[in-house]
């Protein structure tokens, strides 16, 4: 029987690429010479598209790909995949949710204490000699975490994973979003801005793309003040980043703890001097178990699909 013929966007773990190799006719498309000239020549004949959220997939792409019946991406992210255009094609698209909330919640968490504690300032200082310098100033005292006030902005699957967690230190929690999710314990605030008001930490884990781009503006980190952190774990397209620089800069608030960013790999070199600021490599859902139970789950949406027309996880319709 002949395999069904699969276009792989980029590199994944090589476990998940081995597996589809076993299962199908699997092409990379970073190993053609001109992909524009191997799409134009080959396009027609692939039934699937494996990409992930950091790349997505165009209208463009997807022209390009006219016998296309099915994406698996890996990742939650769906900025970046034009579902509008699958749609109308009657293309079905696969993701990685559920499987990620844990990895995402706890270092949401990290961040949190990092950032509040000083944790990385101190190992900083400790590495410098701060602590050993005959008549160096004490390390500055941090804030607290457990019984804090925490907002978290978008209450999806993740969201309520962090709020689980943040039961555990026994901080207060309240969350925005565009509308109350019912069956949880946490209150709701419609606005966001009063939400900054009130908390020491806010967290932002809600979807990103046009709809929520700068939705953590100048007047949310106004309102969140001198006393309160902002902890980025969705996308750096939902926070001002140049709002945000200016606001550390000018300790306008008390910090920041920030996993993603708005032009990755790239990241504002204002930030790299400034102690109250904790910076990553998008690395949220960056563990041996997580990233394989992802891998697991961008195989079984492709095969879900062409063995019972079915994706294990399919993507919200837009």
């Amino acid at each position: 029987m002949n395999k069904h013929r699969i276009l792989q966007a980029g590199r994944l773990l090589p476990s998940l690429e081995a597996k589809l190799a076993a299962e199908f006719d699997t092409v990379l498309l970073a190993e053609q010479g001109d992909p524009a000239a191997f799409l134009a020549a080959h396009g027609g004949e692939f039934e699937g598209f494996v990409t992930s959220a950091g790349v997505g997939v165009t209208a463009d792409m997807l022209a390009r790909l006219p016998r296309l019946r099915a994406i698996s991406s890996f990742g939650v992210g769906l900025d970046k995949l034009d579902l509008a255009a699958a749609q109308v094609r009657g293309i079905a698209v696969g993701y990685t949710p559920d499987v990620l909330n844990d990895c995402v919640a706890d270092l949401a968490m990290a961040l949190m204490l990092d950032v509040g504690r000083r944790i990385s300032e101190a190992d900083r200082f400790v590495r410098r000699g701060g602590w050993t310098t005959p008549g160096a100033k004490s390390f500055p005292l941090a804030r607290k975490v457990s019984g804090a006030k925490l907002g978290i902005v978008g209450l999806g699957r993740i969201g309520q994973t962090i709020a689980k967690r943040a039961t555990g230190f026994e901080m207060d929690i309240r969350y925005h979003s565009r509308r109350p999710v019912a069956g949880v314990a946490w209150a709701h605030e419609p606005s966001l801005i009063e939400l900054a008001r009130w908390c020491d930490y806010l967290v932002v884990i809600t979807a990103g793309g046009a709809g929520t781009r700068h939705l953590v503006n100048d007047a949310v980190l106004d309102a969140l003040g001198p006393r309160g952190f902002v902890i980025n774990v969705a996308r750096g397209s939902v926070i001002d980043e140049a709002a945000l620089v200016r606001a550390l800069v000018d300790k306008r608030i008390a910090g920041a703890g920030l996993d993603v960013f708005e032009n990755e790999p790239n990241v504002p070199r204002a930030l790299f001097e400034l102690d109250n600021v904790v910076l990553l490599p998008h690395i949220a859902s960056g563990t041996e178990e997580t990233r394989q139970a992802m891998a697991d789950r961008v195989f079984d949406n492709l095969q879900g699909f062409f063995r019972d027309g079915r994706m294990v996880s399919p993507a919200p319709l837009p």
